[in-house]
């Protein structure tokens, strides 16, 4: 599936999303995980940052200030409405280049959208946007390979290289992995914690 289209899905959705997620503490336990790792406030991308809400809260909460990148339009007309103090853009992220390094960044349940053939290309610019000293954290499934699934009376594409294609990317790009974990098991769903050293 490519992006434009799964943006038209979201924006269909966008307006529940926002009103189940935007208080929700789903991903913000990991979350909080990632801020051990990462520098006291900074700069922060959120990608795949849909609504804004829960993340964002806690980011600058830590003094971070944030640029949220999402497929959908109405994904980020919602989050500068609720956020007008951060920065967000309506954007592909298989295209979209990054106008600075960031300190940390965050990828909740977005880049597992992404084509199969994008998610190494994608996974190596957020390794090369992070700032030395930063941290990174992002989900995907266990499982290689790629697949559709049923919500909202709609279908949505997934897909994954799998943990240890994950594994030797971040090691390819310097990265060092400071937590893996399958949070949702028996769901193949993975979150991974990595920084770059300064």
């Amino acid at each position: 599936m490519q992006p434009k289209e799964l943006g038209k899905k979201y924006n269909r959705i966008a307006r529940w999303w926002h009103e189940q997620h935007h208080t929700s503490r789903y991903g913000l336990e990991a979350c909080e995980k990632l801020l051990r790792f990462a520098p006291e406030g900074g700069k922060a991308l959120d990608v795949g940052c849909g609504a804004g809400g829960r993340f964002i809260h806690l980011l600058e909460s830590r003094n971070f200030r944030v640029t949220g990148v999402d497929v959908s339009e109405e994904m980020t007309a919602i989050a500068k409405a609720n956020h007008p103090e951060h920065t967000f853009t309506t954007a592909d992220i298989c295209t979209w280049e990054a106008p600075e390094h960031y300190d940390l960044i965050l990828a909740w349940d977005s880049t597992f959208h992404l084509p199969l053939s994008q998610q190494r290309p994608v996974l190596d610019k957020l390794c090369s946007w992070l700032a030395p000293g930063g941290a990174l954290m992002y989900t995907f499934g266990d499982a290689e390979g790629e697949h559709t699934d049923t919500w909202h009376d709609d279908t949505f594409y997934y897909s994954s290289i799998g943990i240890n294609a994950n594994l030797a990317a971040l090691l390819e790009n310097n990265l060092t992995c400071r937590h893996l974990e399958l949070d949702q098991w028996p769901m193949k769903h993975v979150v991974v914690i990595t920084t770059k050293e300064h």
